[in-house]
């Protein structure tokens, strides 16, 4: 019989999966430019709460949200005051960009391609453009450590676009590993 854990692993690893062939078949192309960033965003999601559960030093803790998950149920965390609160994606996305120095920036790009908003209309005006300095200069210096690029100063959306399925592979990468970790009951500092 399968674990709690071994459960809620196999349906991030079904999520993953999905998100790969999804990536694989819309490519980096500008007509399919926004459901891949999307993509990239779950990826993204799954990752950032594997690492929450990572972090937790309670075992019983970490089953909790597990169950939770798997019951449908949002994750819930008690305030040092004693009051039931949401974790929250920026609590998660927090913790991930102190382990990793990349989460945020990428995390807050994507959802400017999951919410309706101006990033929508990147035919017309660059989104990667209008970032301020700080996120553009925190997302091209981790595409260039990690992906080779791109090596222009002022790189448009599309130059970016072309590295799509590279950093999907990192995250997908990052987030097996982390899952391994999970199943075998391990932490993250």
């Amino acid at each position: 019989m399968k674990t709690e854990t071994k459960i809620f692993c196999d349906a991030v690893r079904t999520r993953s999966q999905e998100n790969r062939a999804a990536i694989e078949l819309l490519g980096h192309s500008p007509a399919t430019l926004s459901p891949a960033v999307s993509i990239l965003r779950q990826e993204l999601d799954s990752m950032v709460r594997v690492i929450w559960l990572l972090a937790l030093e309670s075992m019983s803790e970490r089953k909790r949200l597990i169950l939770a998950t798997l019951s449908g149920q949002k994750w819930k965390r008690m305030t040092p005051s004693g009051k039931e609160v949401n974790i929250t994606d920026r609590d998660m996305v927090e913790l991930a960009q102190a382990l990793q120095g990349w989460s945020k920036s990428v995390y807050k790009f994507g959802c400017a391609f999951i919410h309706l908003s101006d990033f929508h209309e990147h035919s017309v005006q660059d989104p990667f453009r209008k970032l301020p300095q700080a996120e553009k200069d925190a997302i091209l210096s981790h595409m260039r450590a990690y992906h080779g690029g791109p090596i222009e100063n002022d790189p448009d959306l599309l130059a970016i676009a072309l590295f799509i399925p590279q950093i999907f592979d990192k995250i997908a990468g990052n987030l097996e590993c982390y899952l391994e970790h999970l199943e075998k009951g391990e932490m993250i500092n």
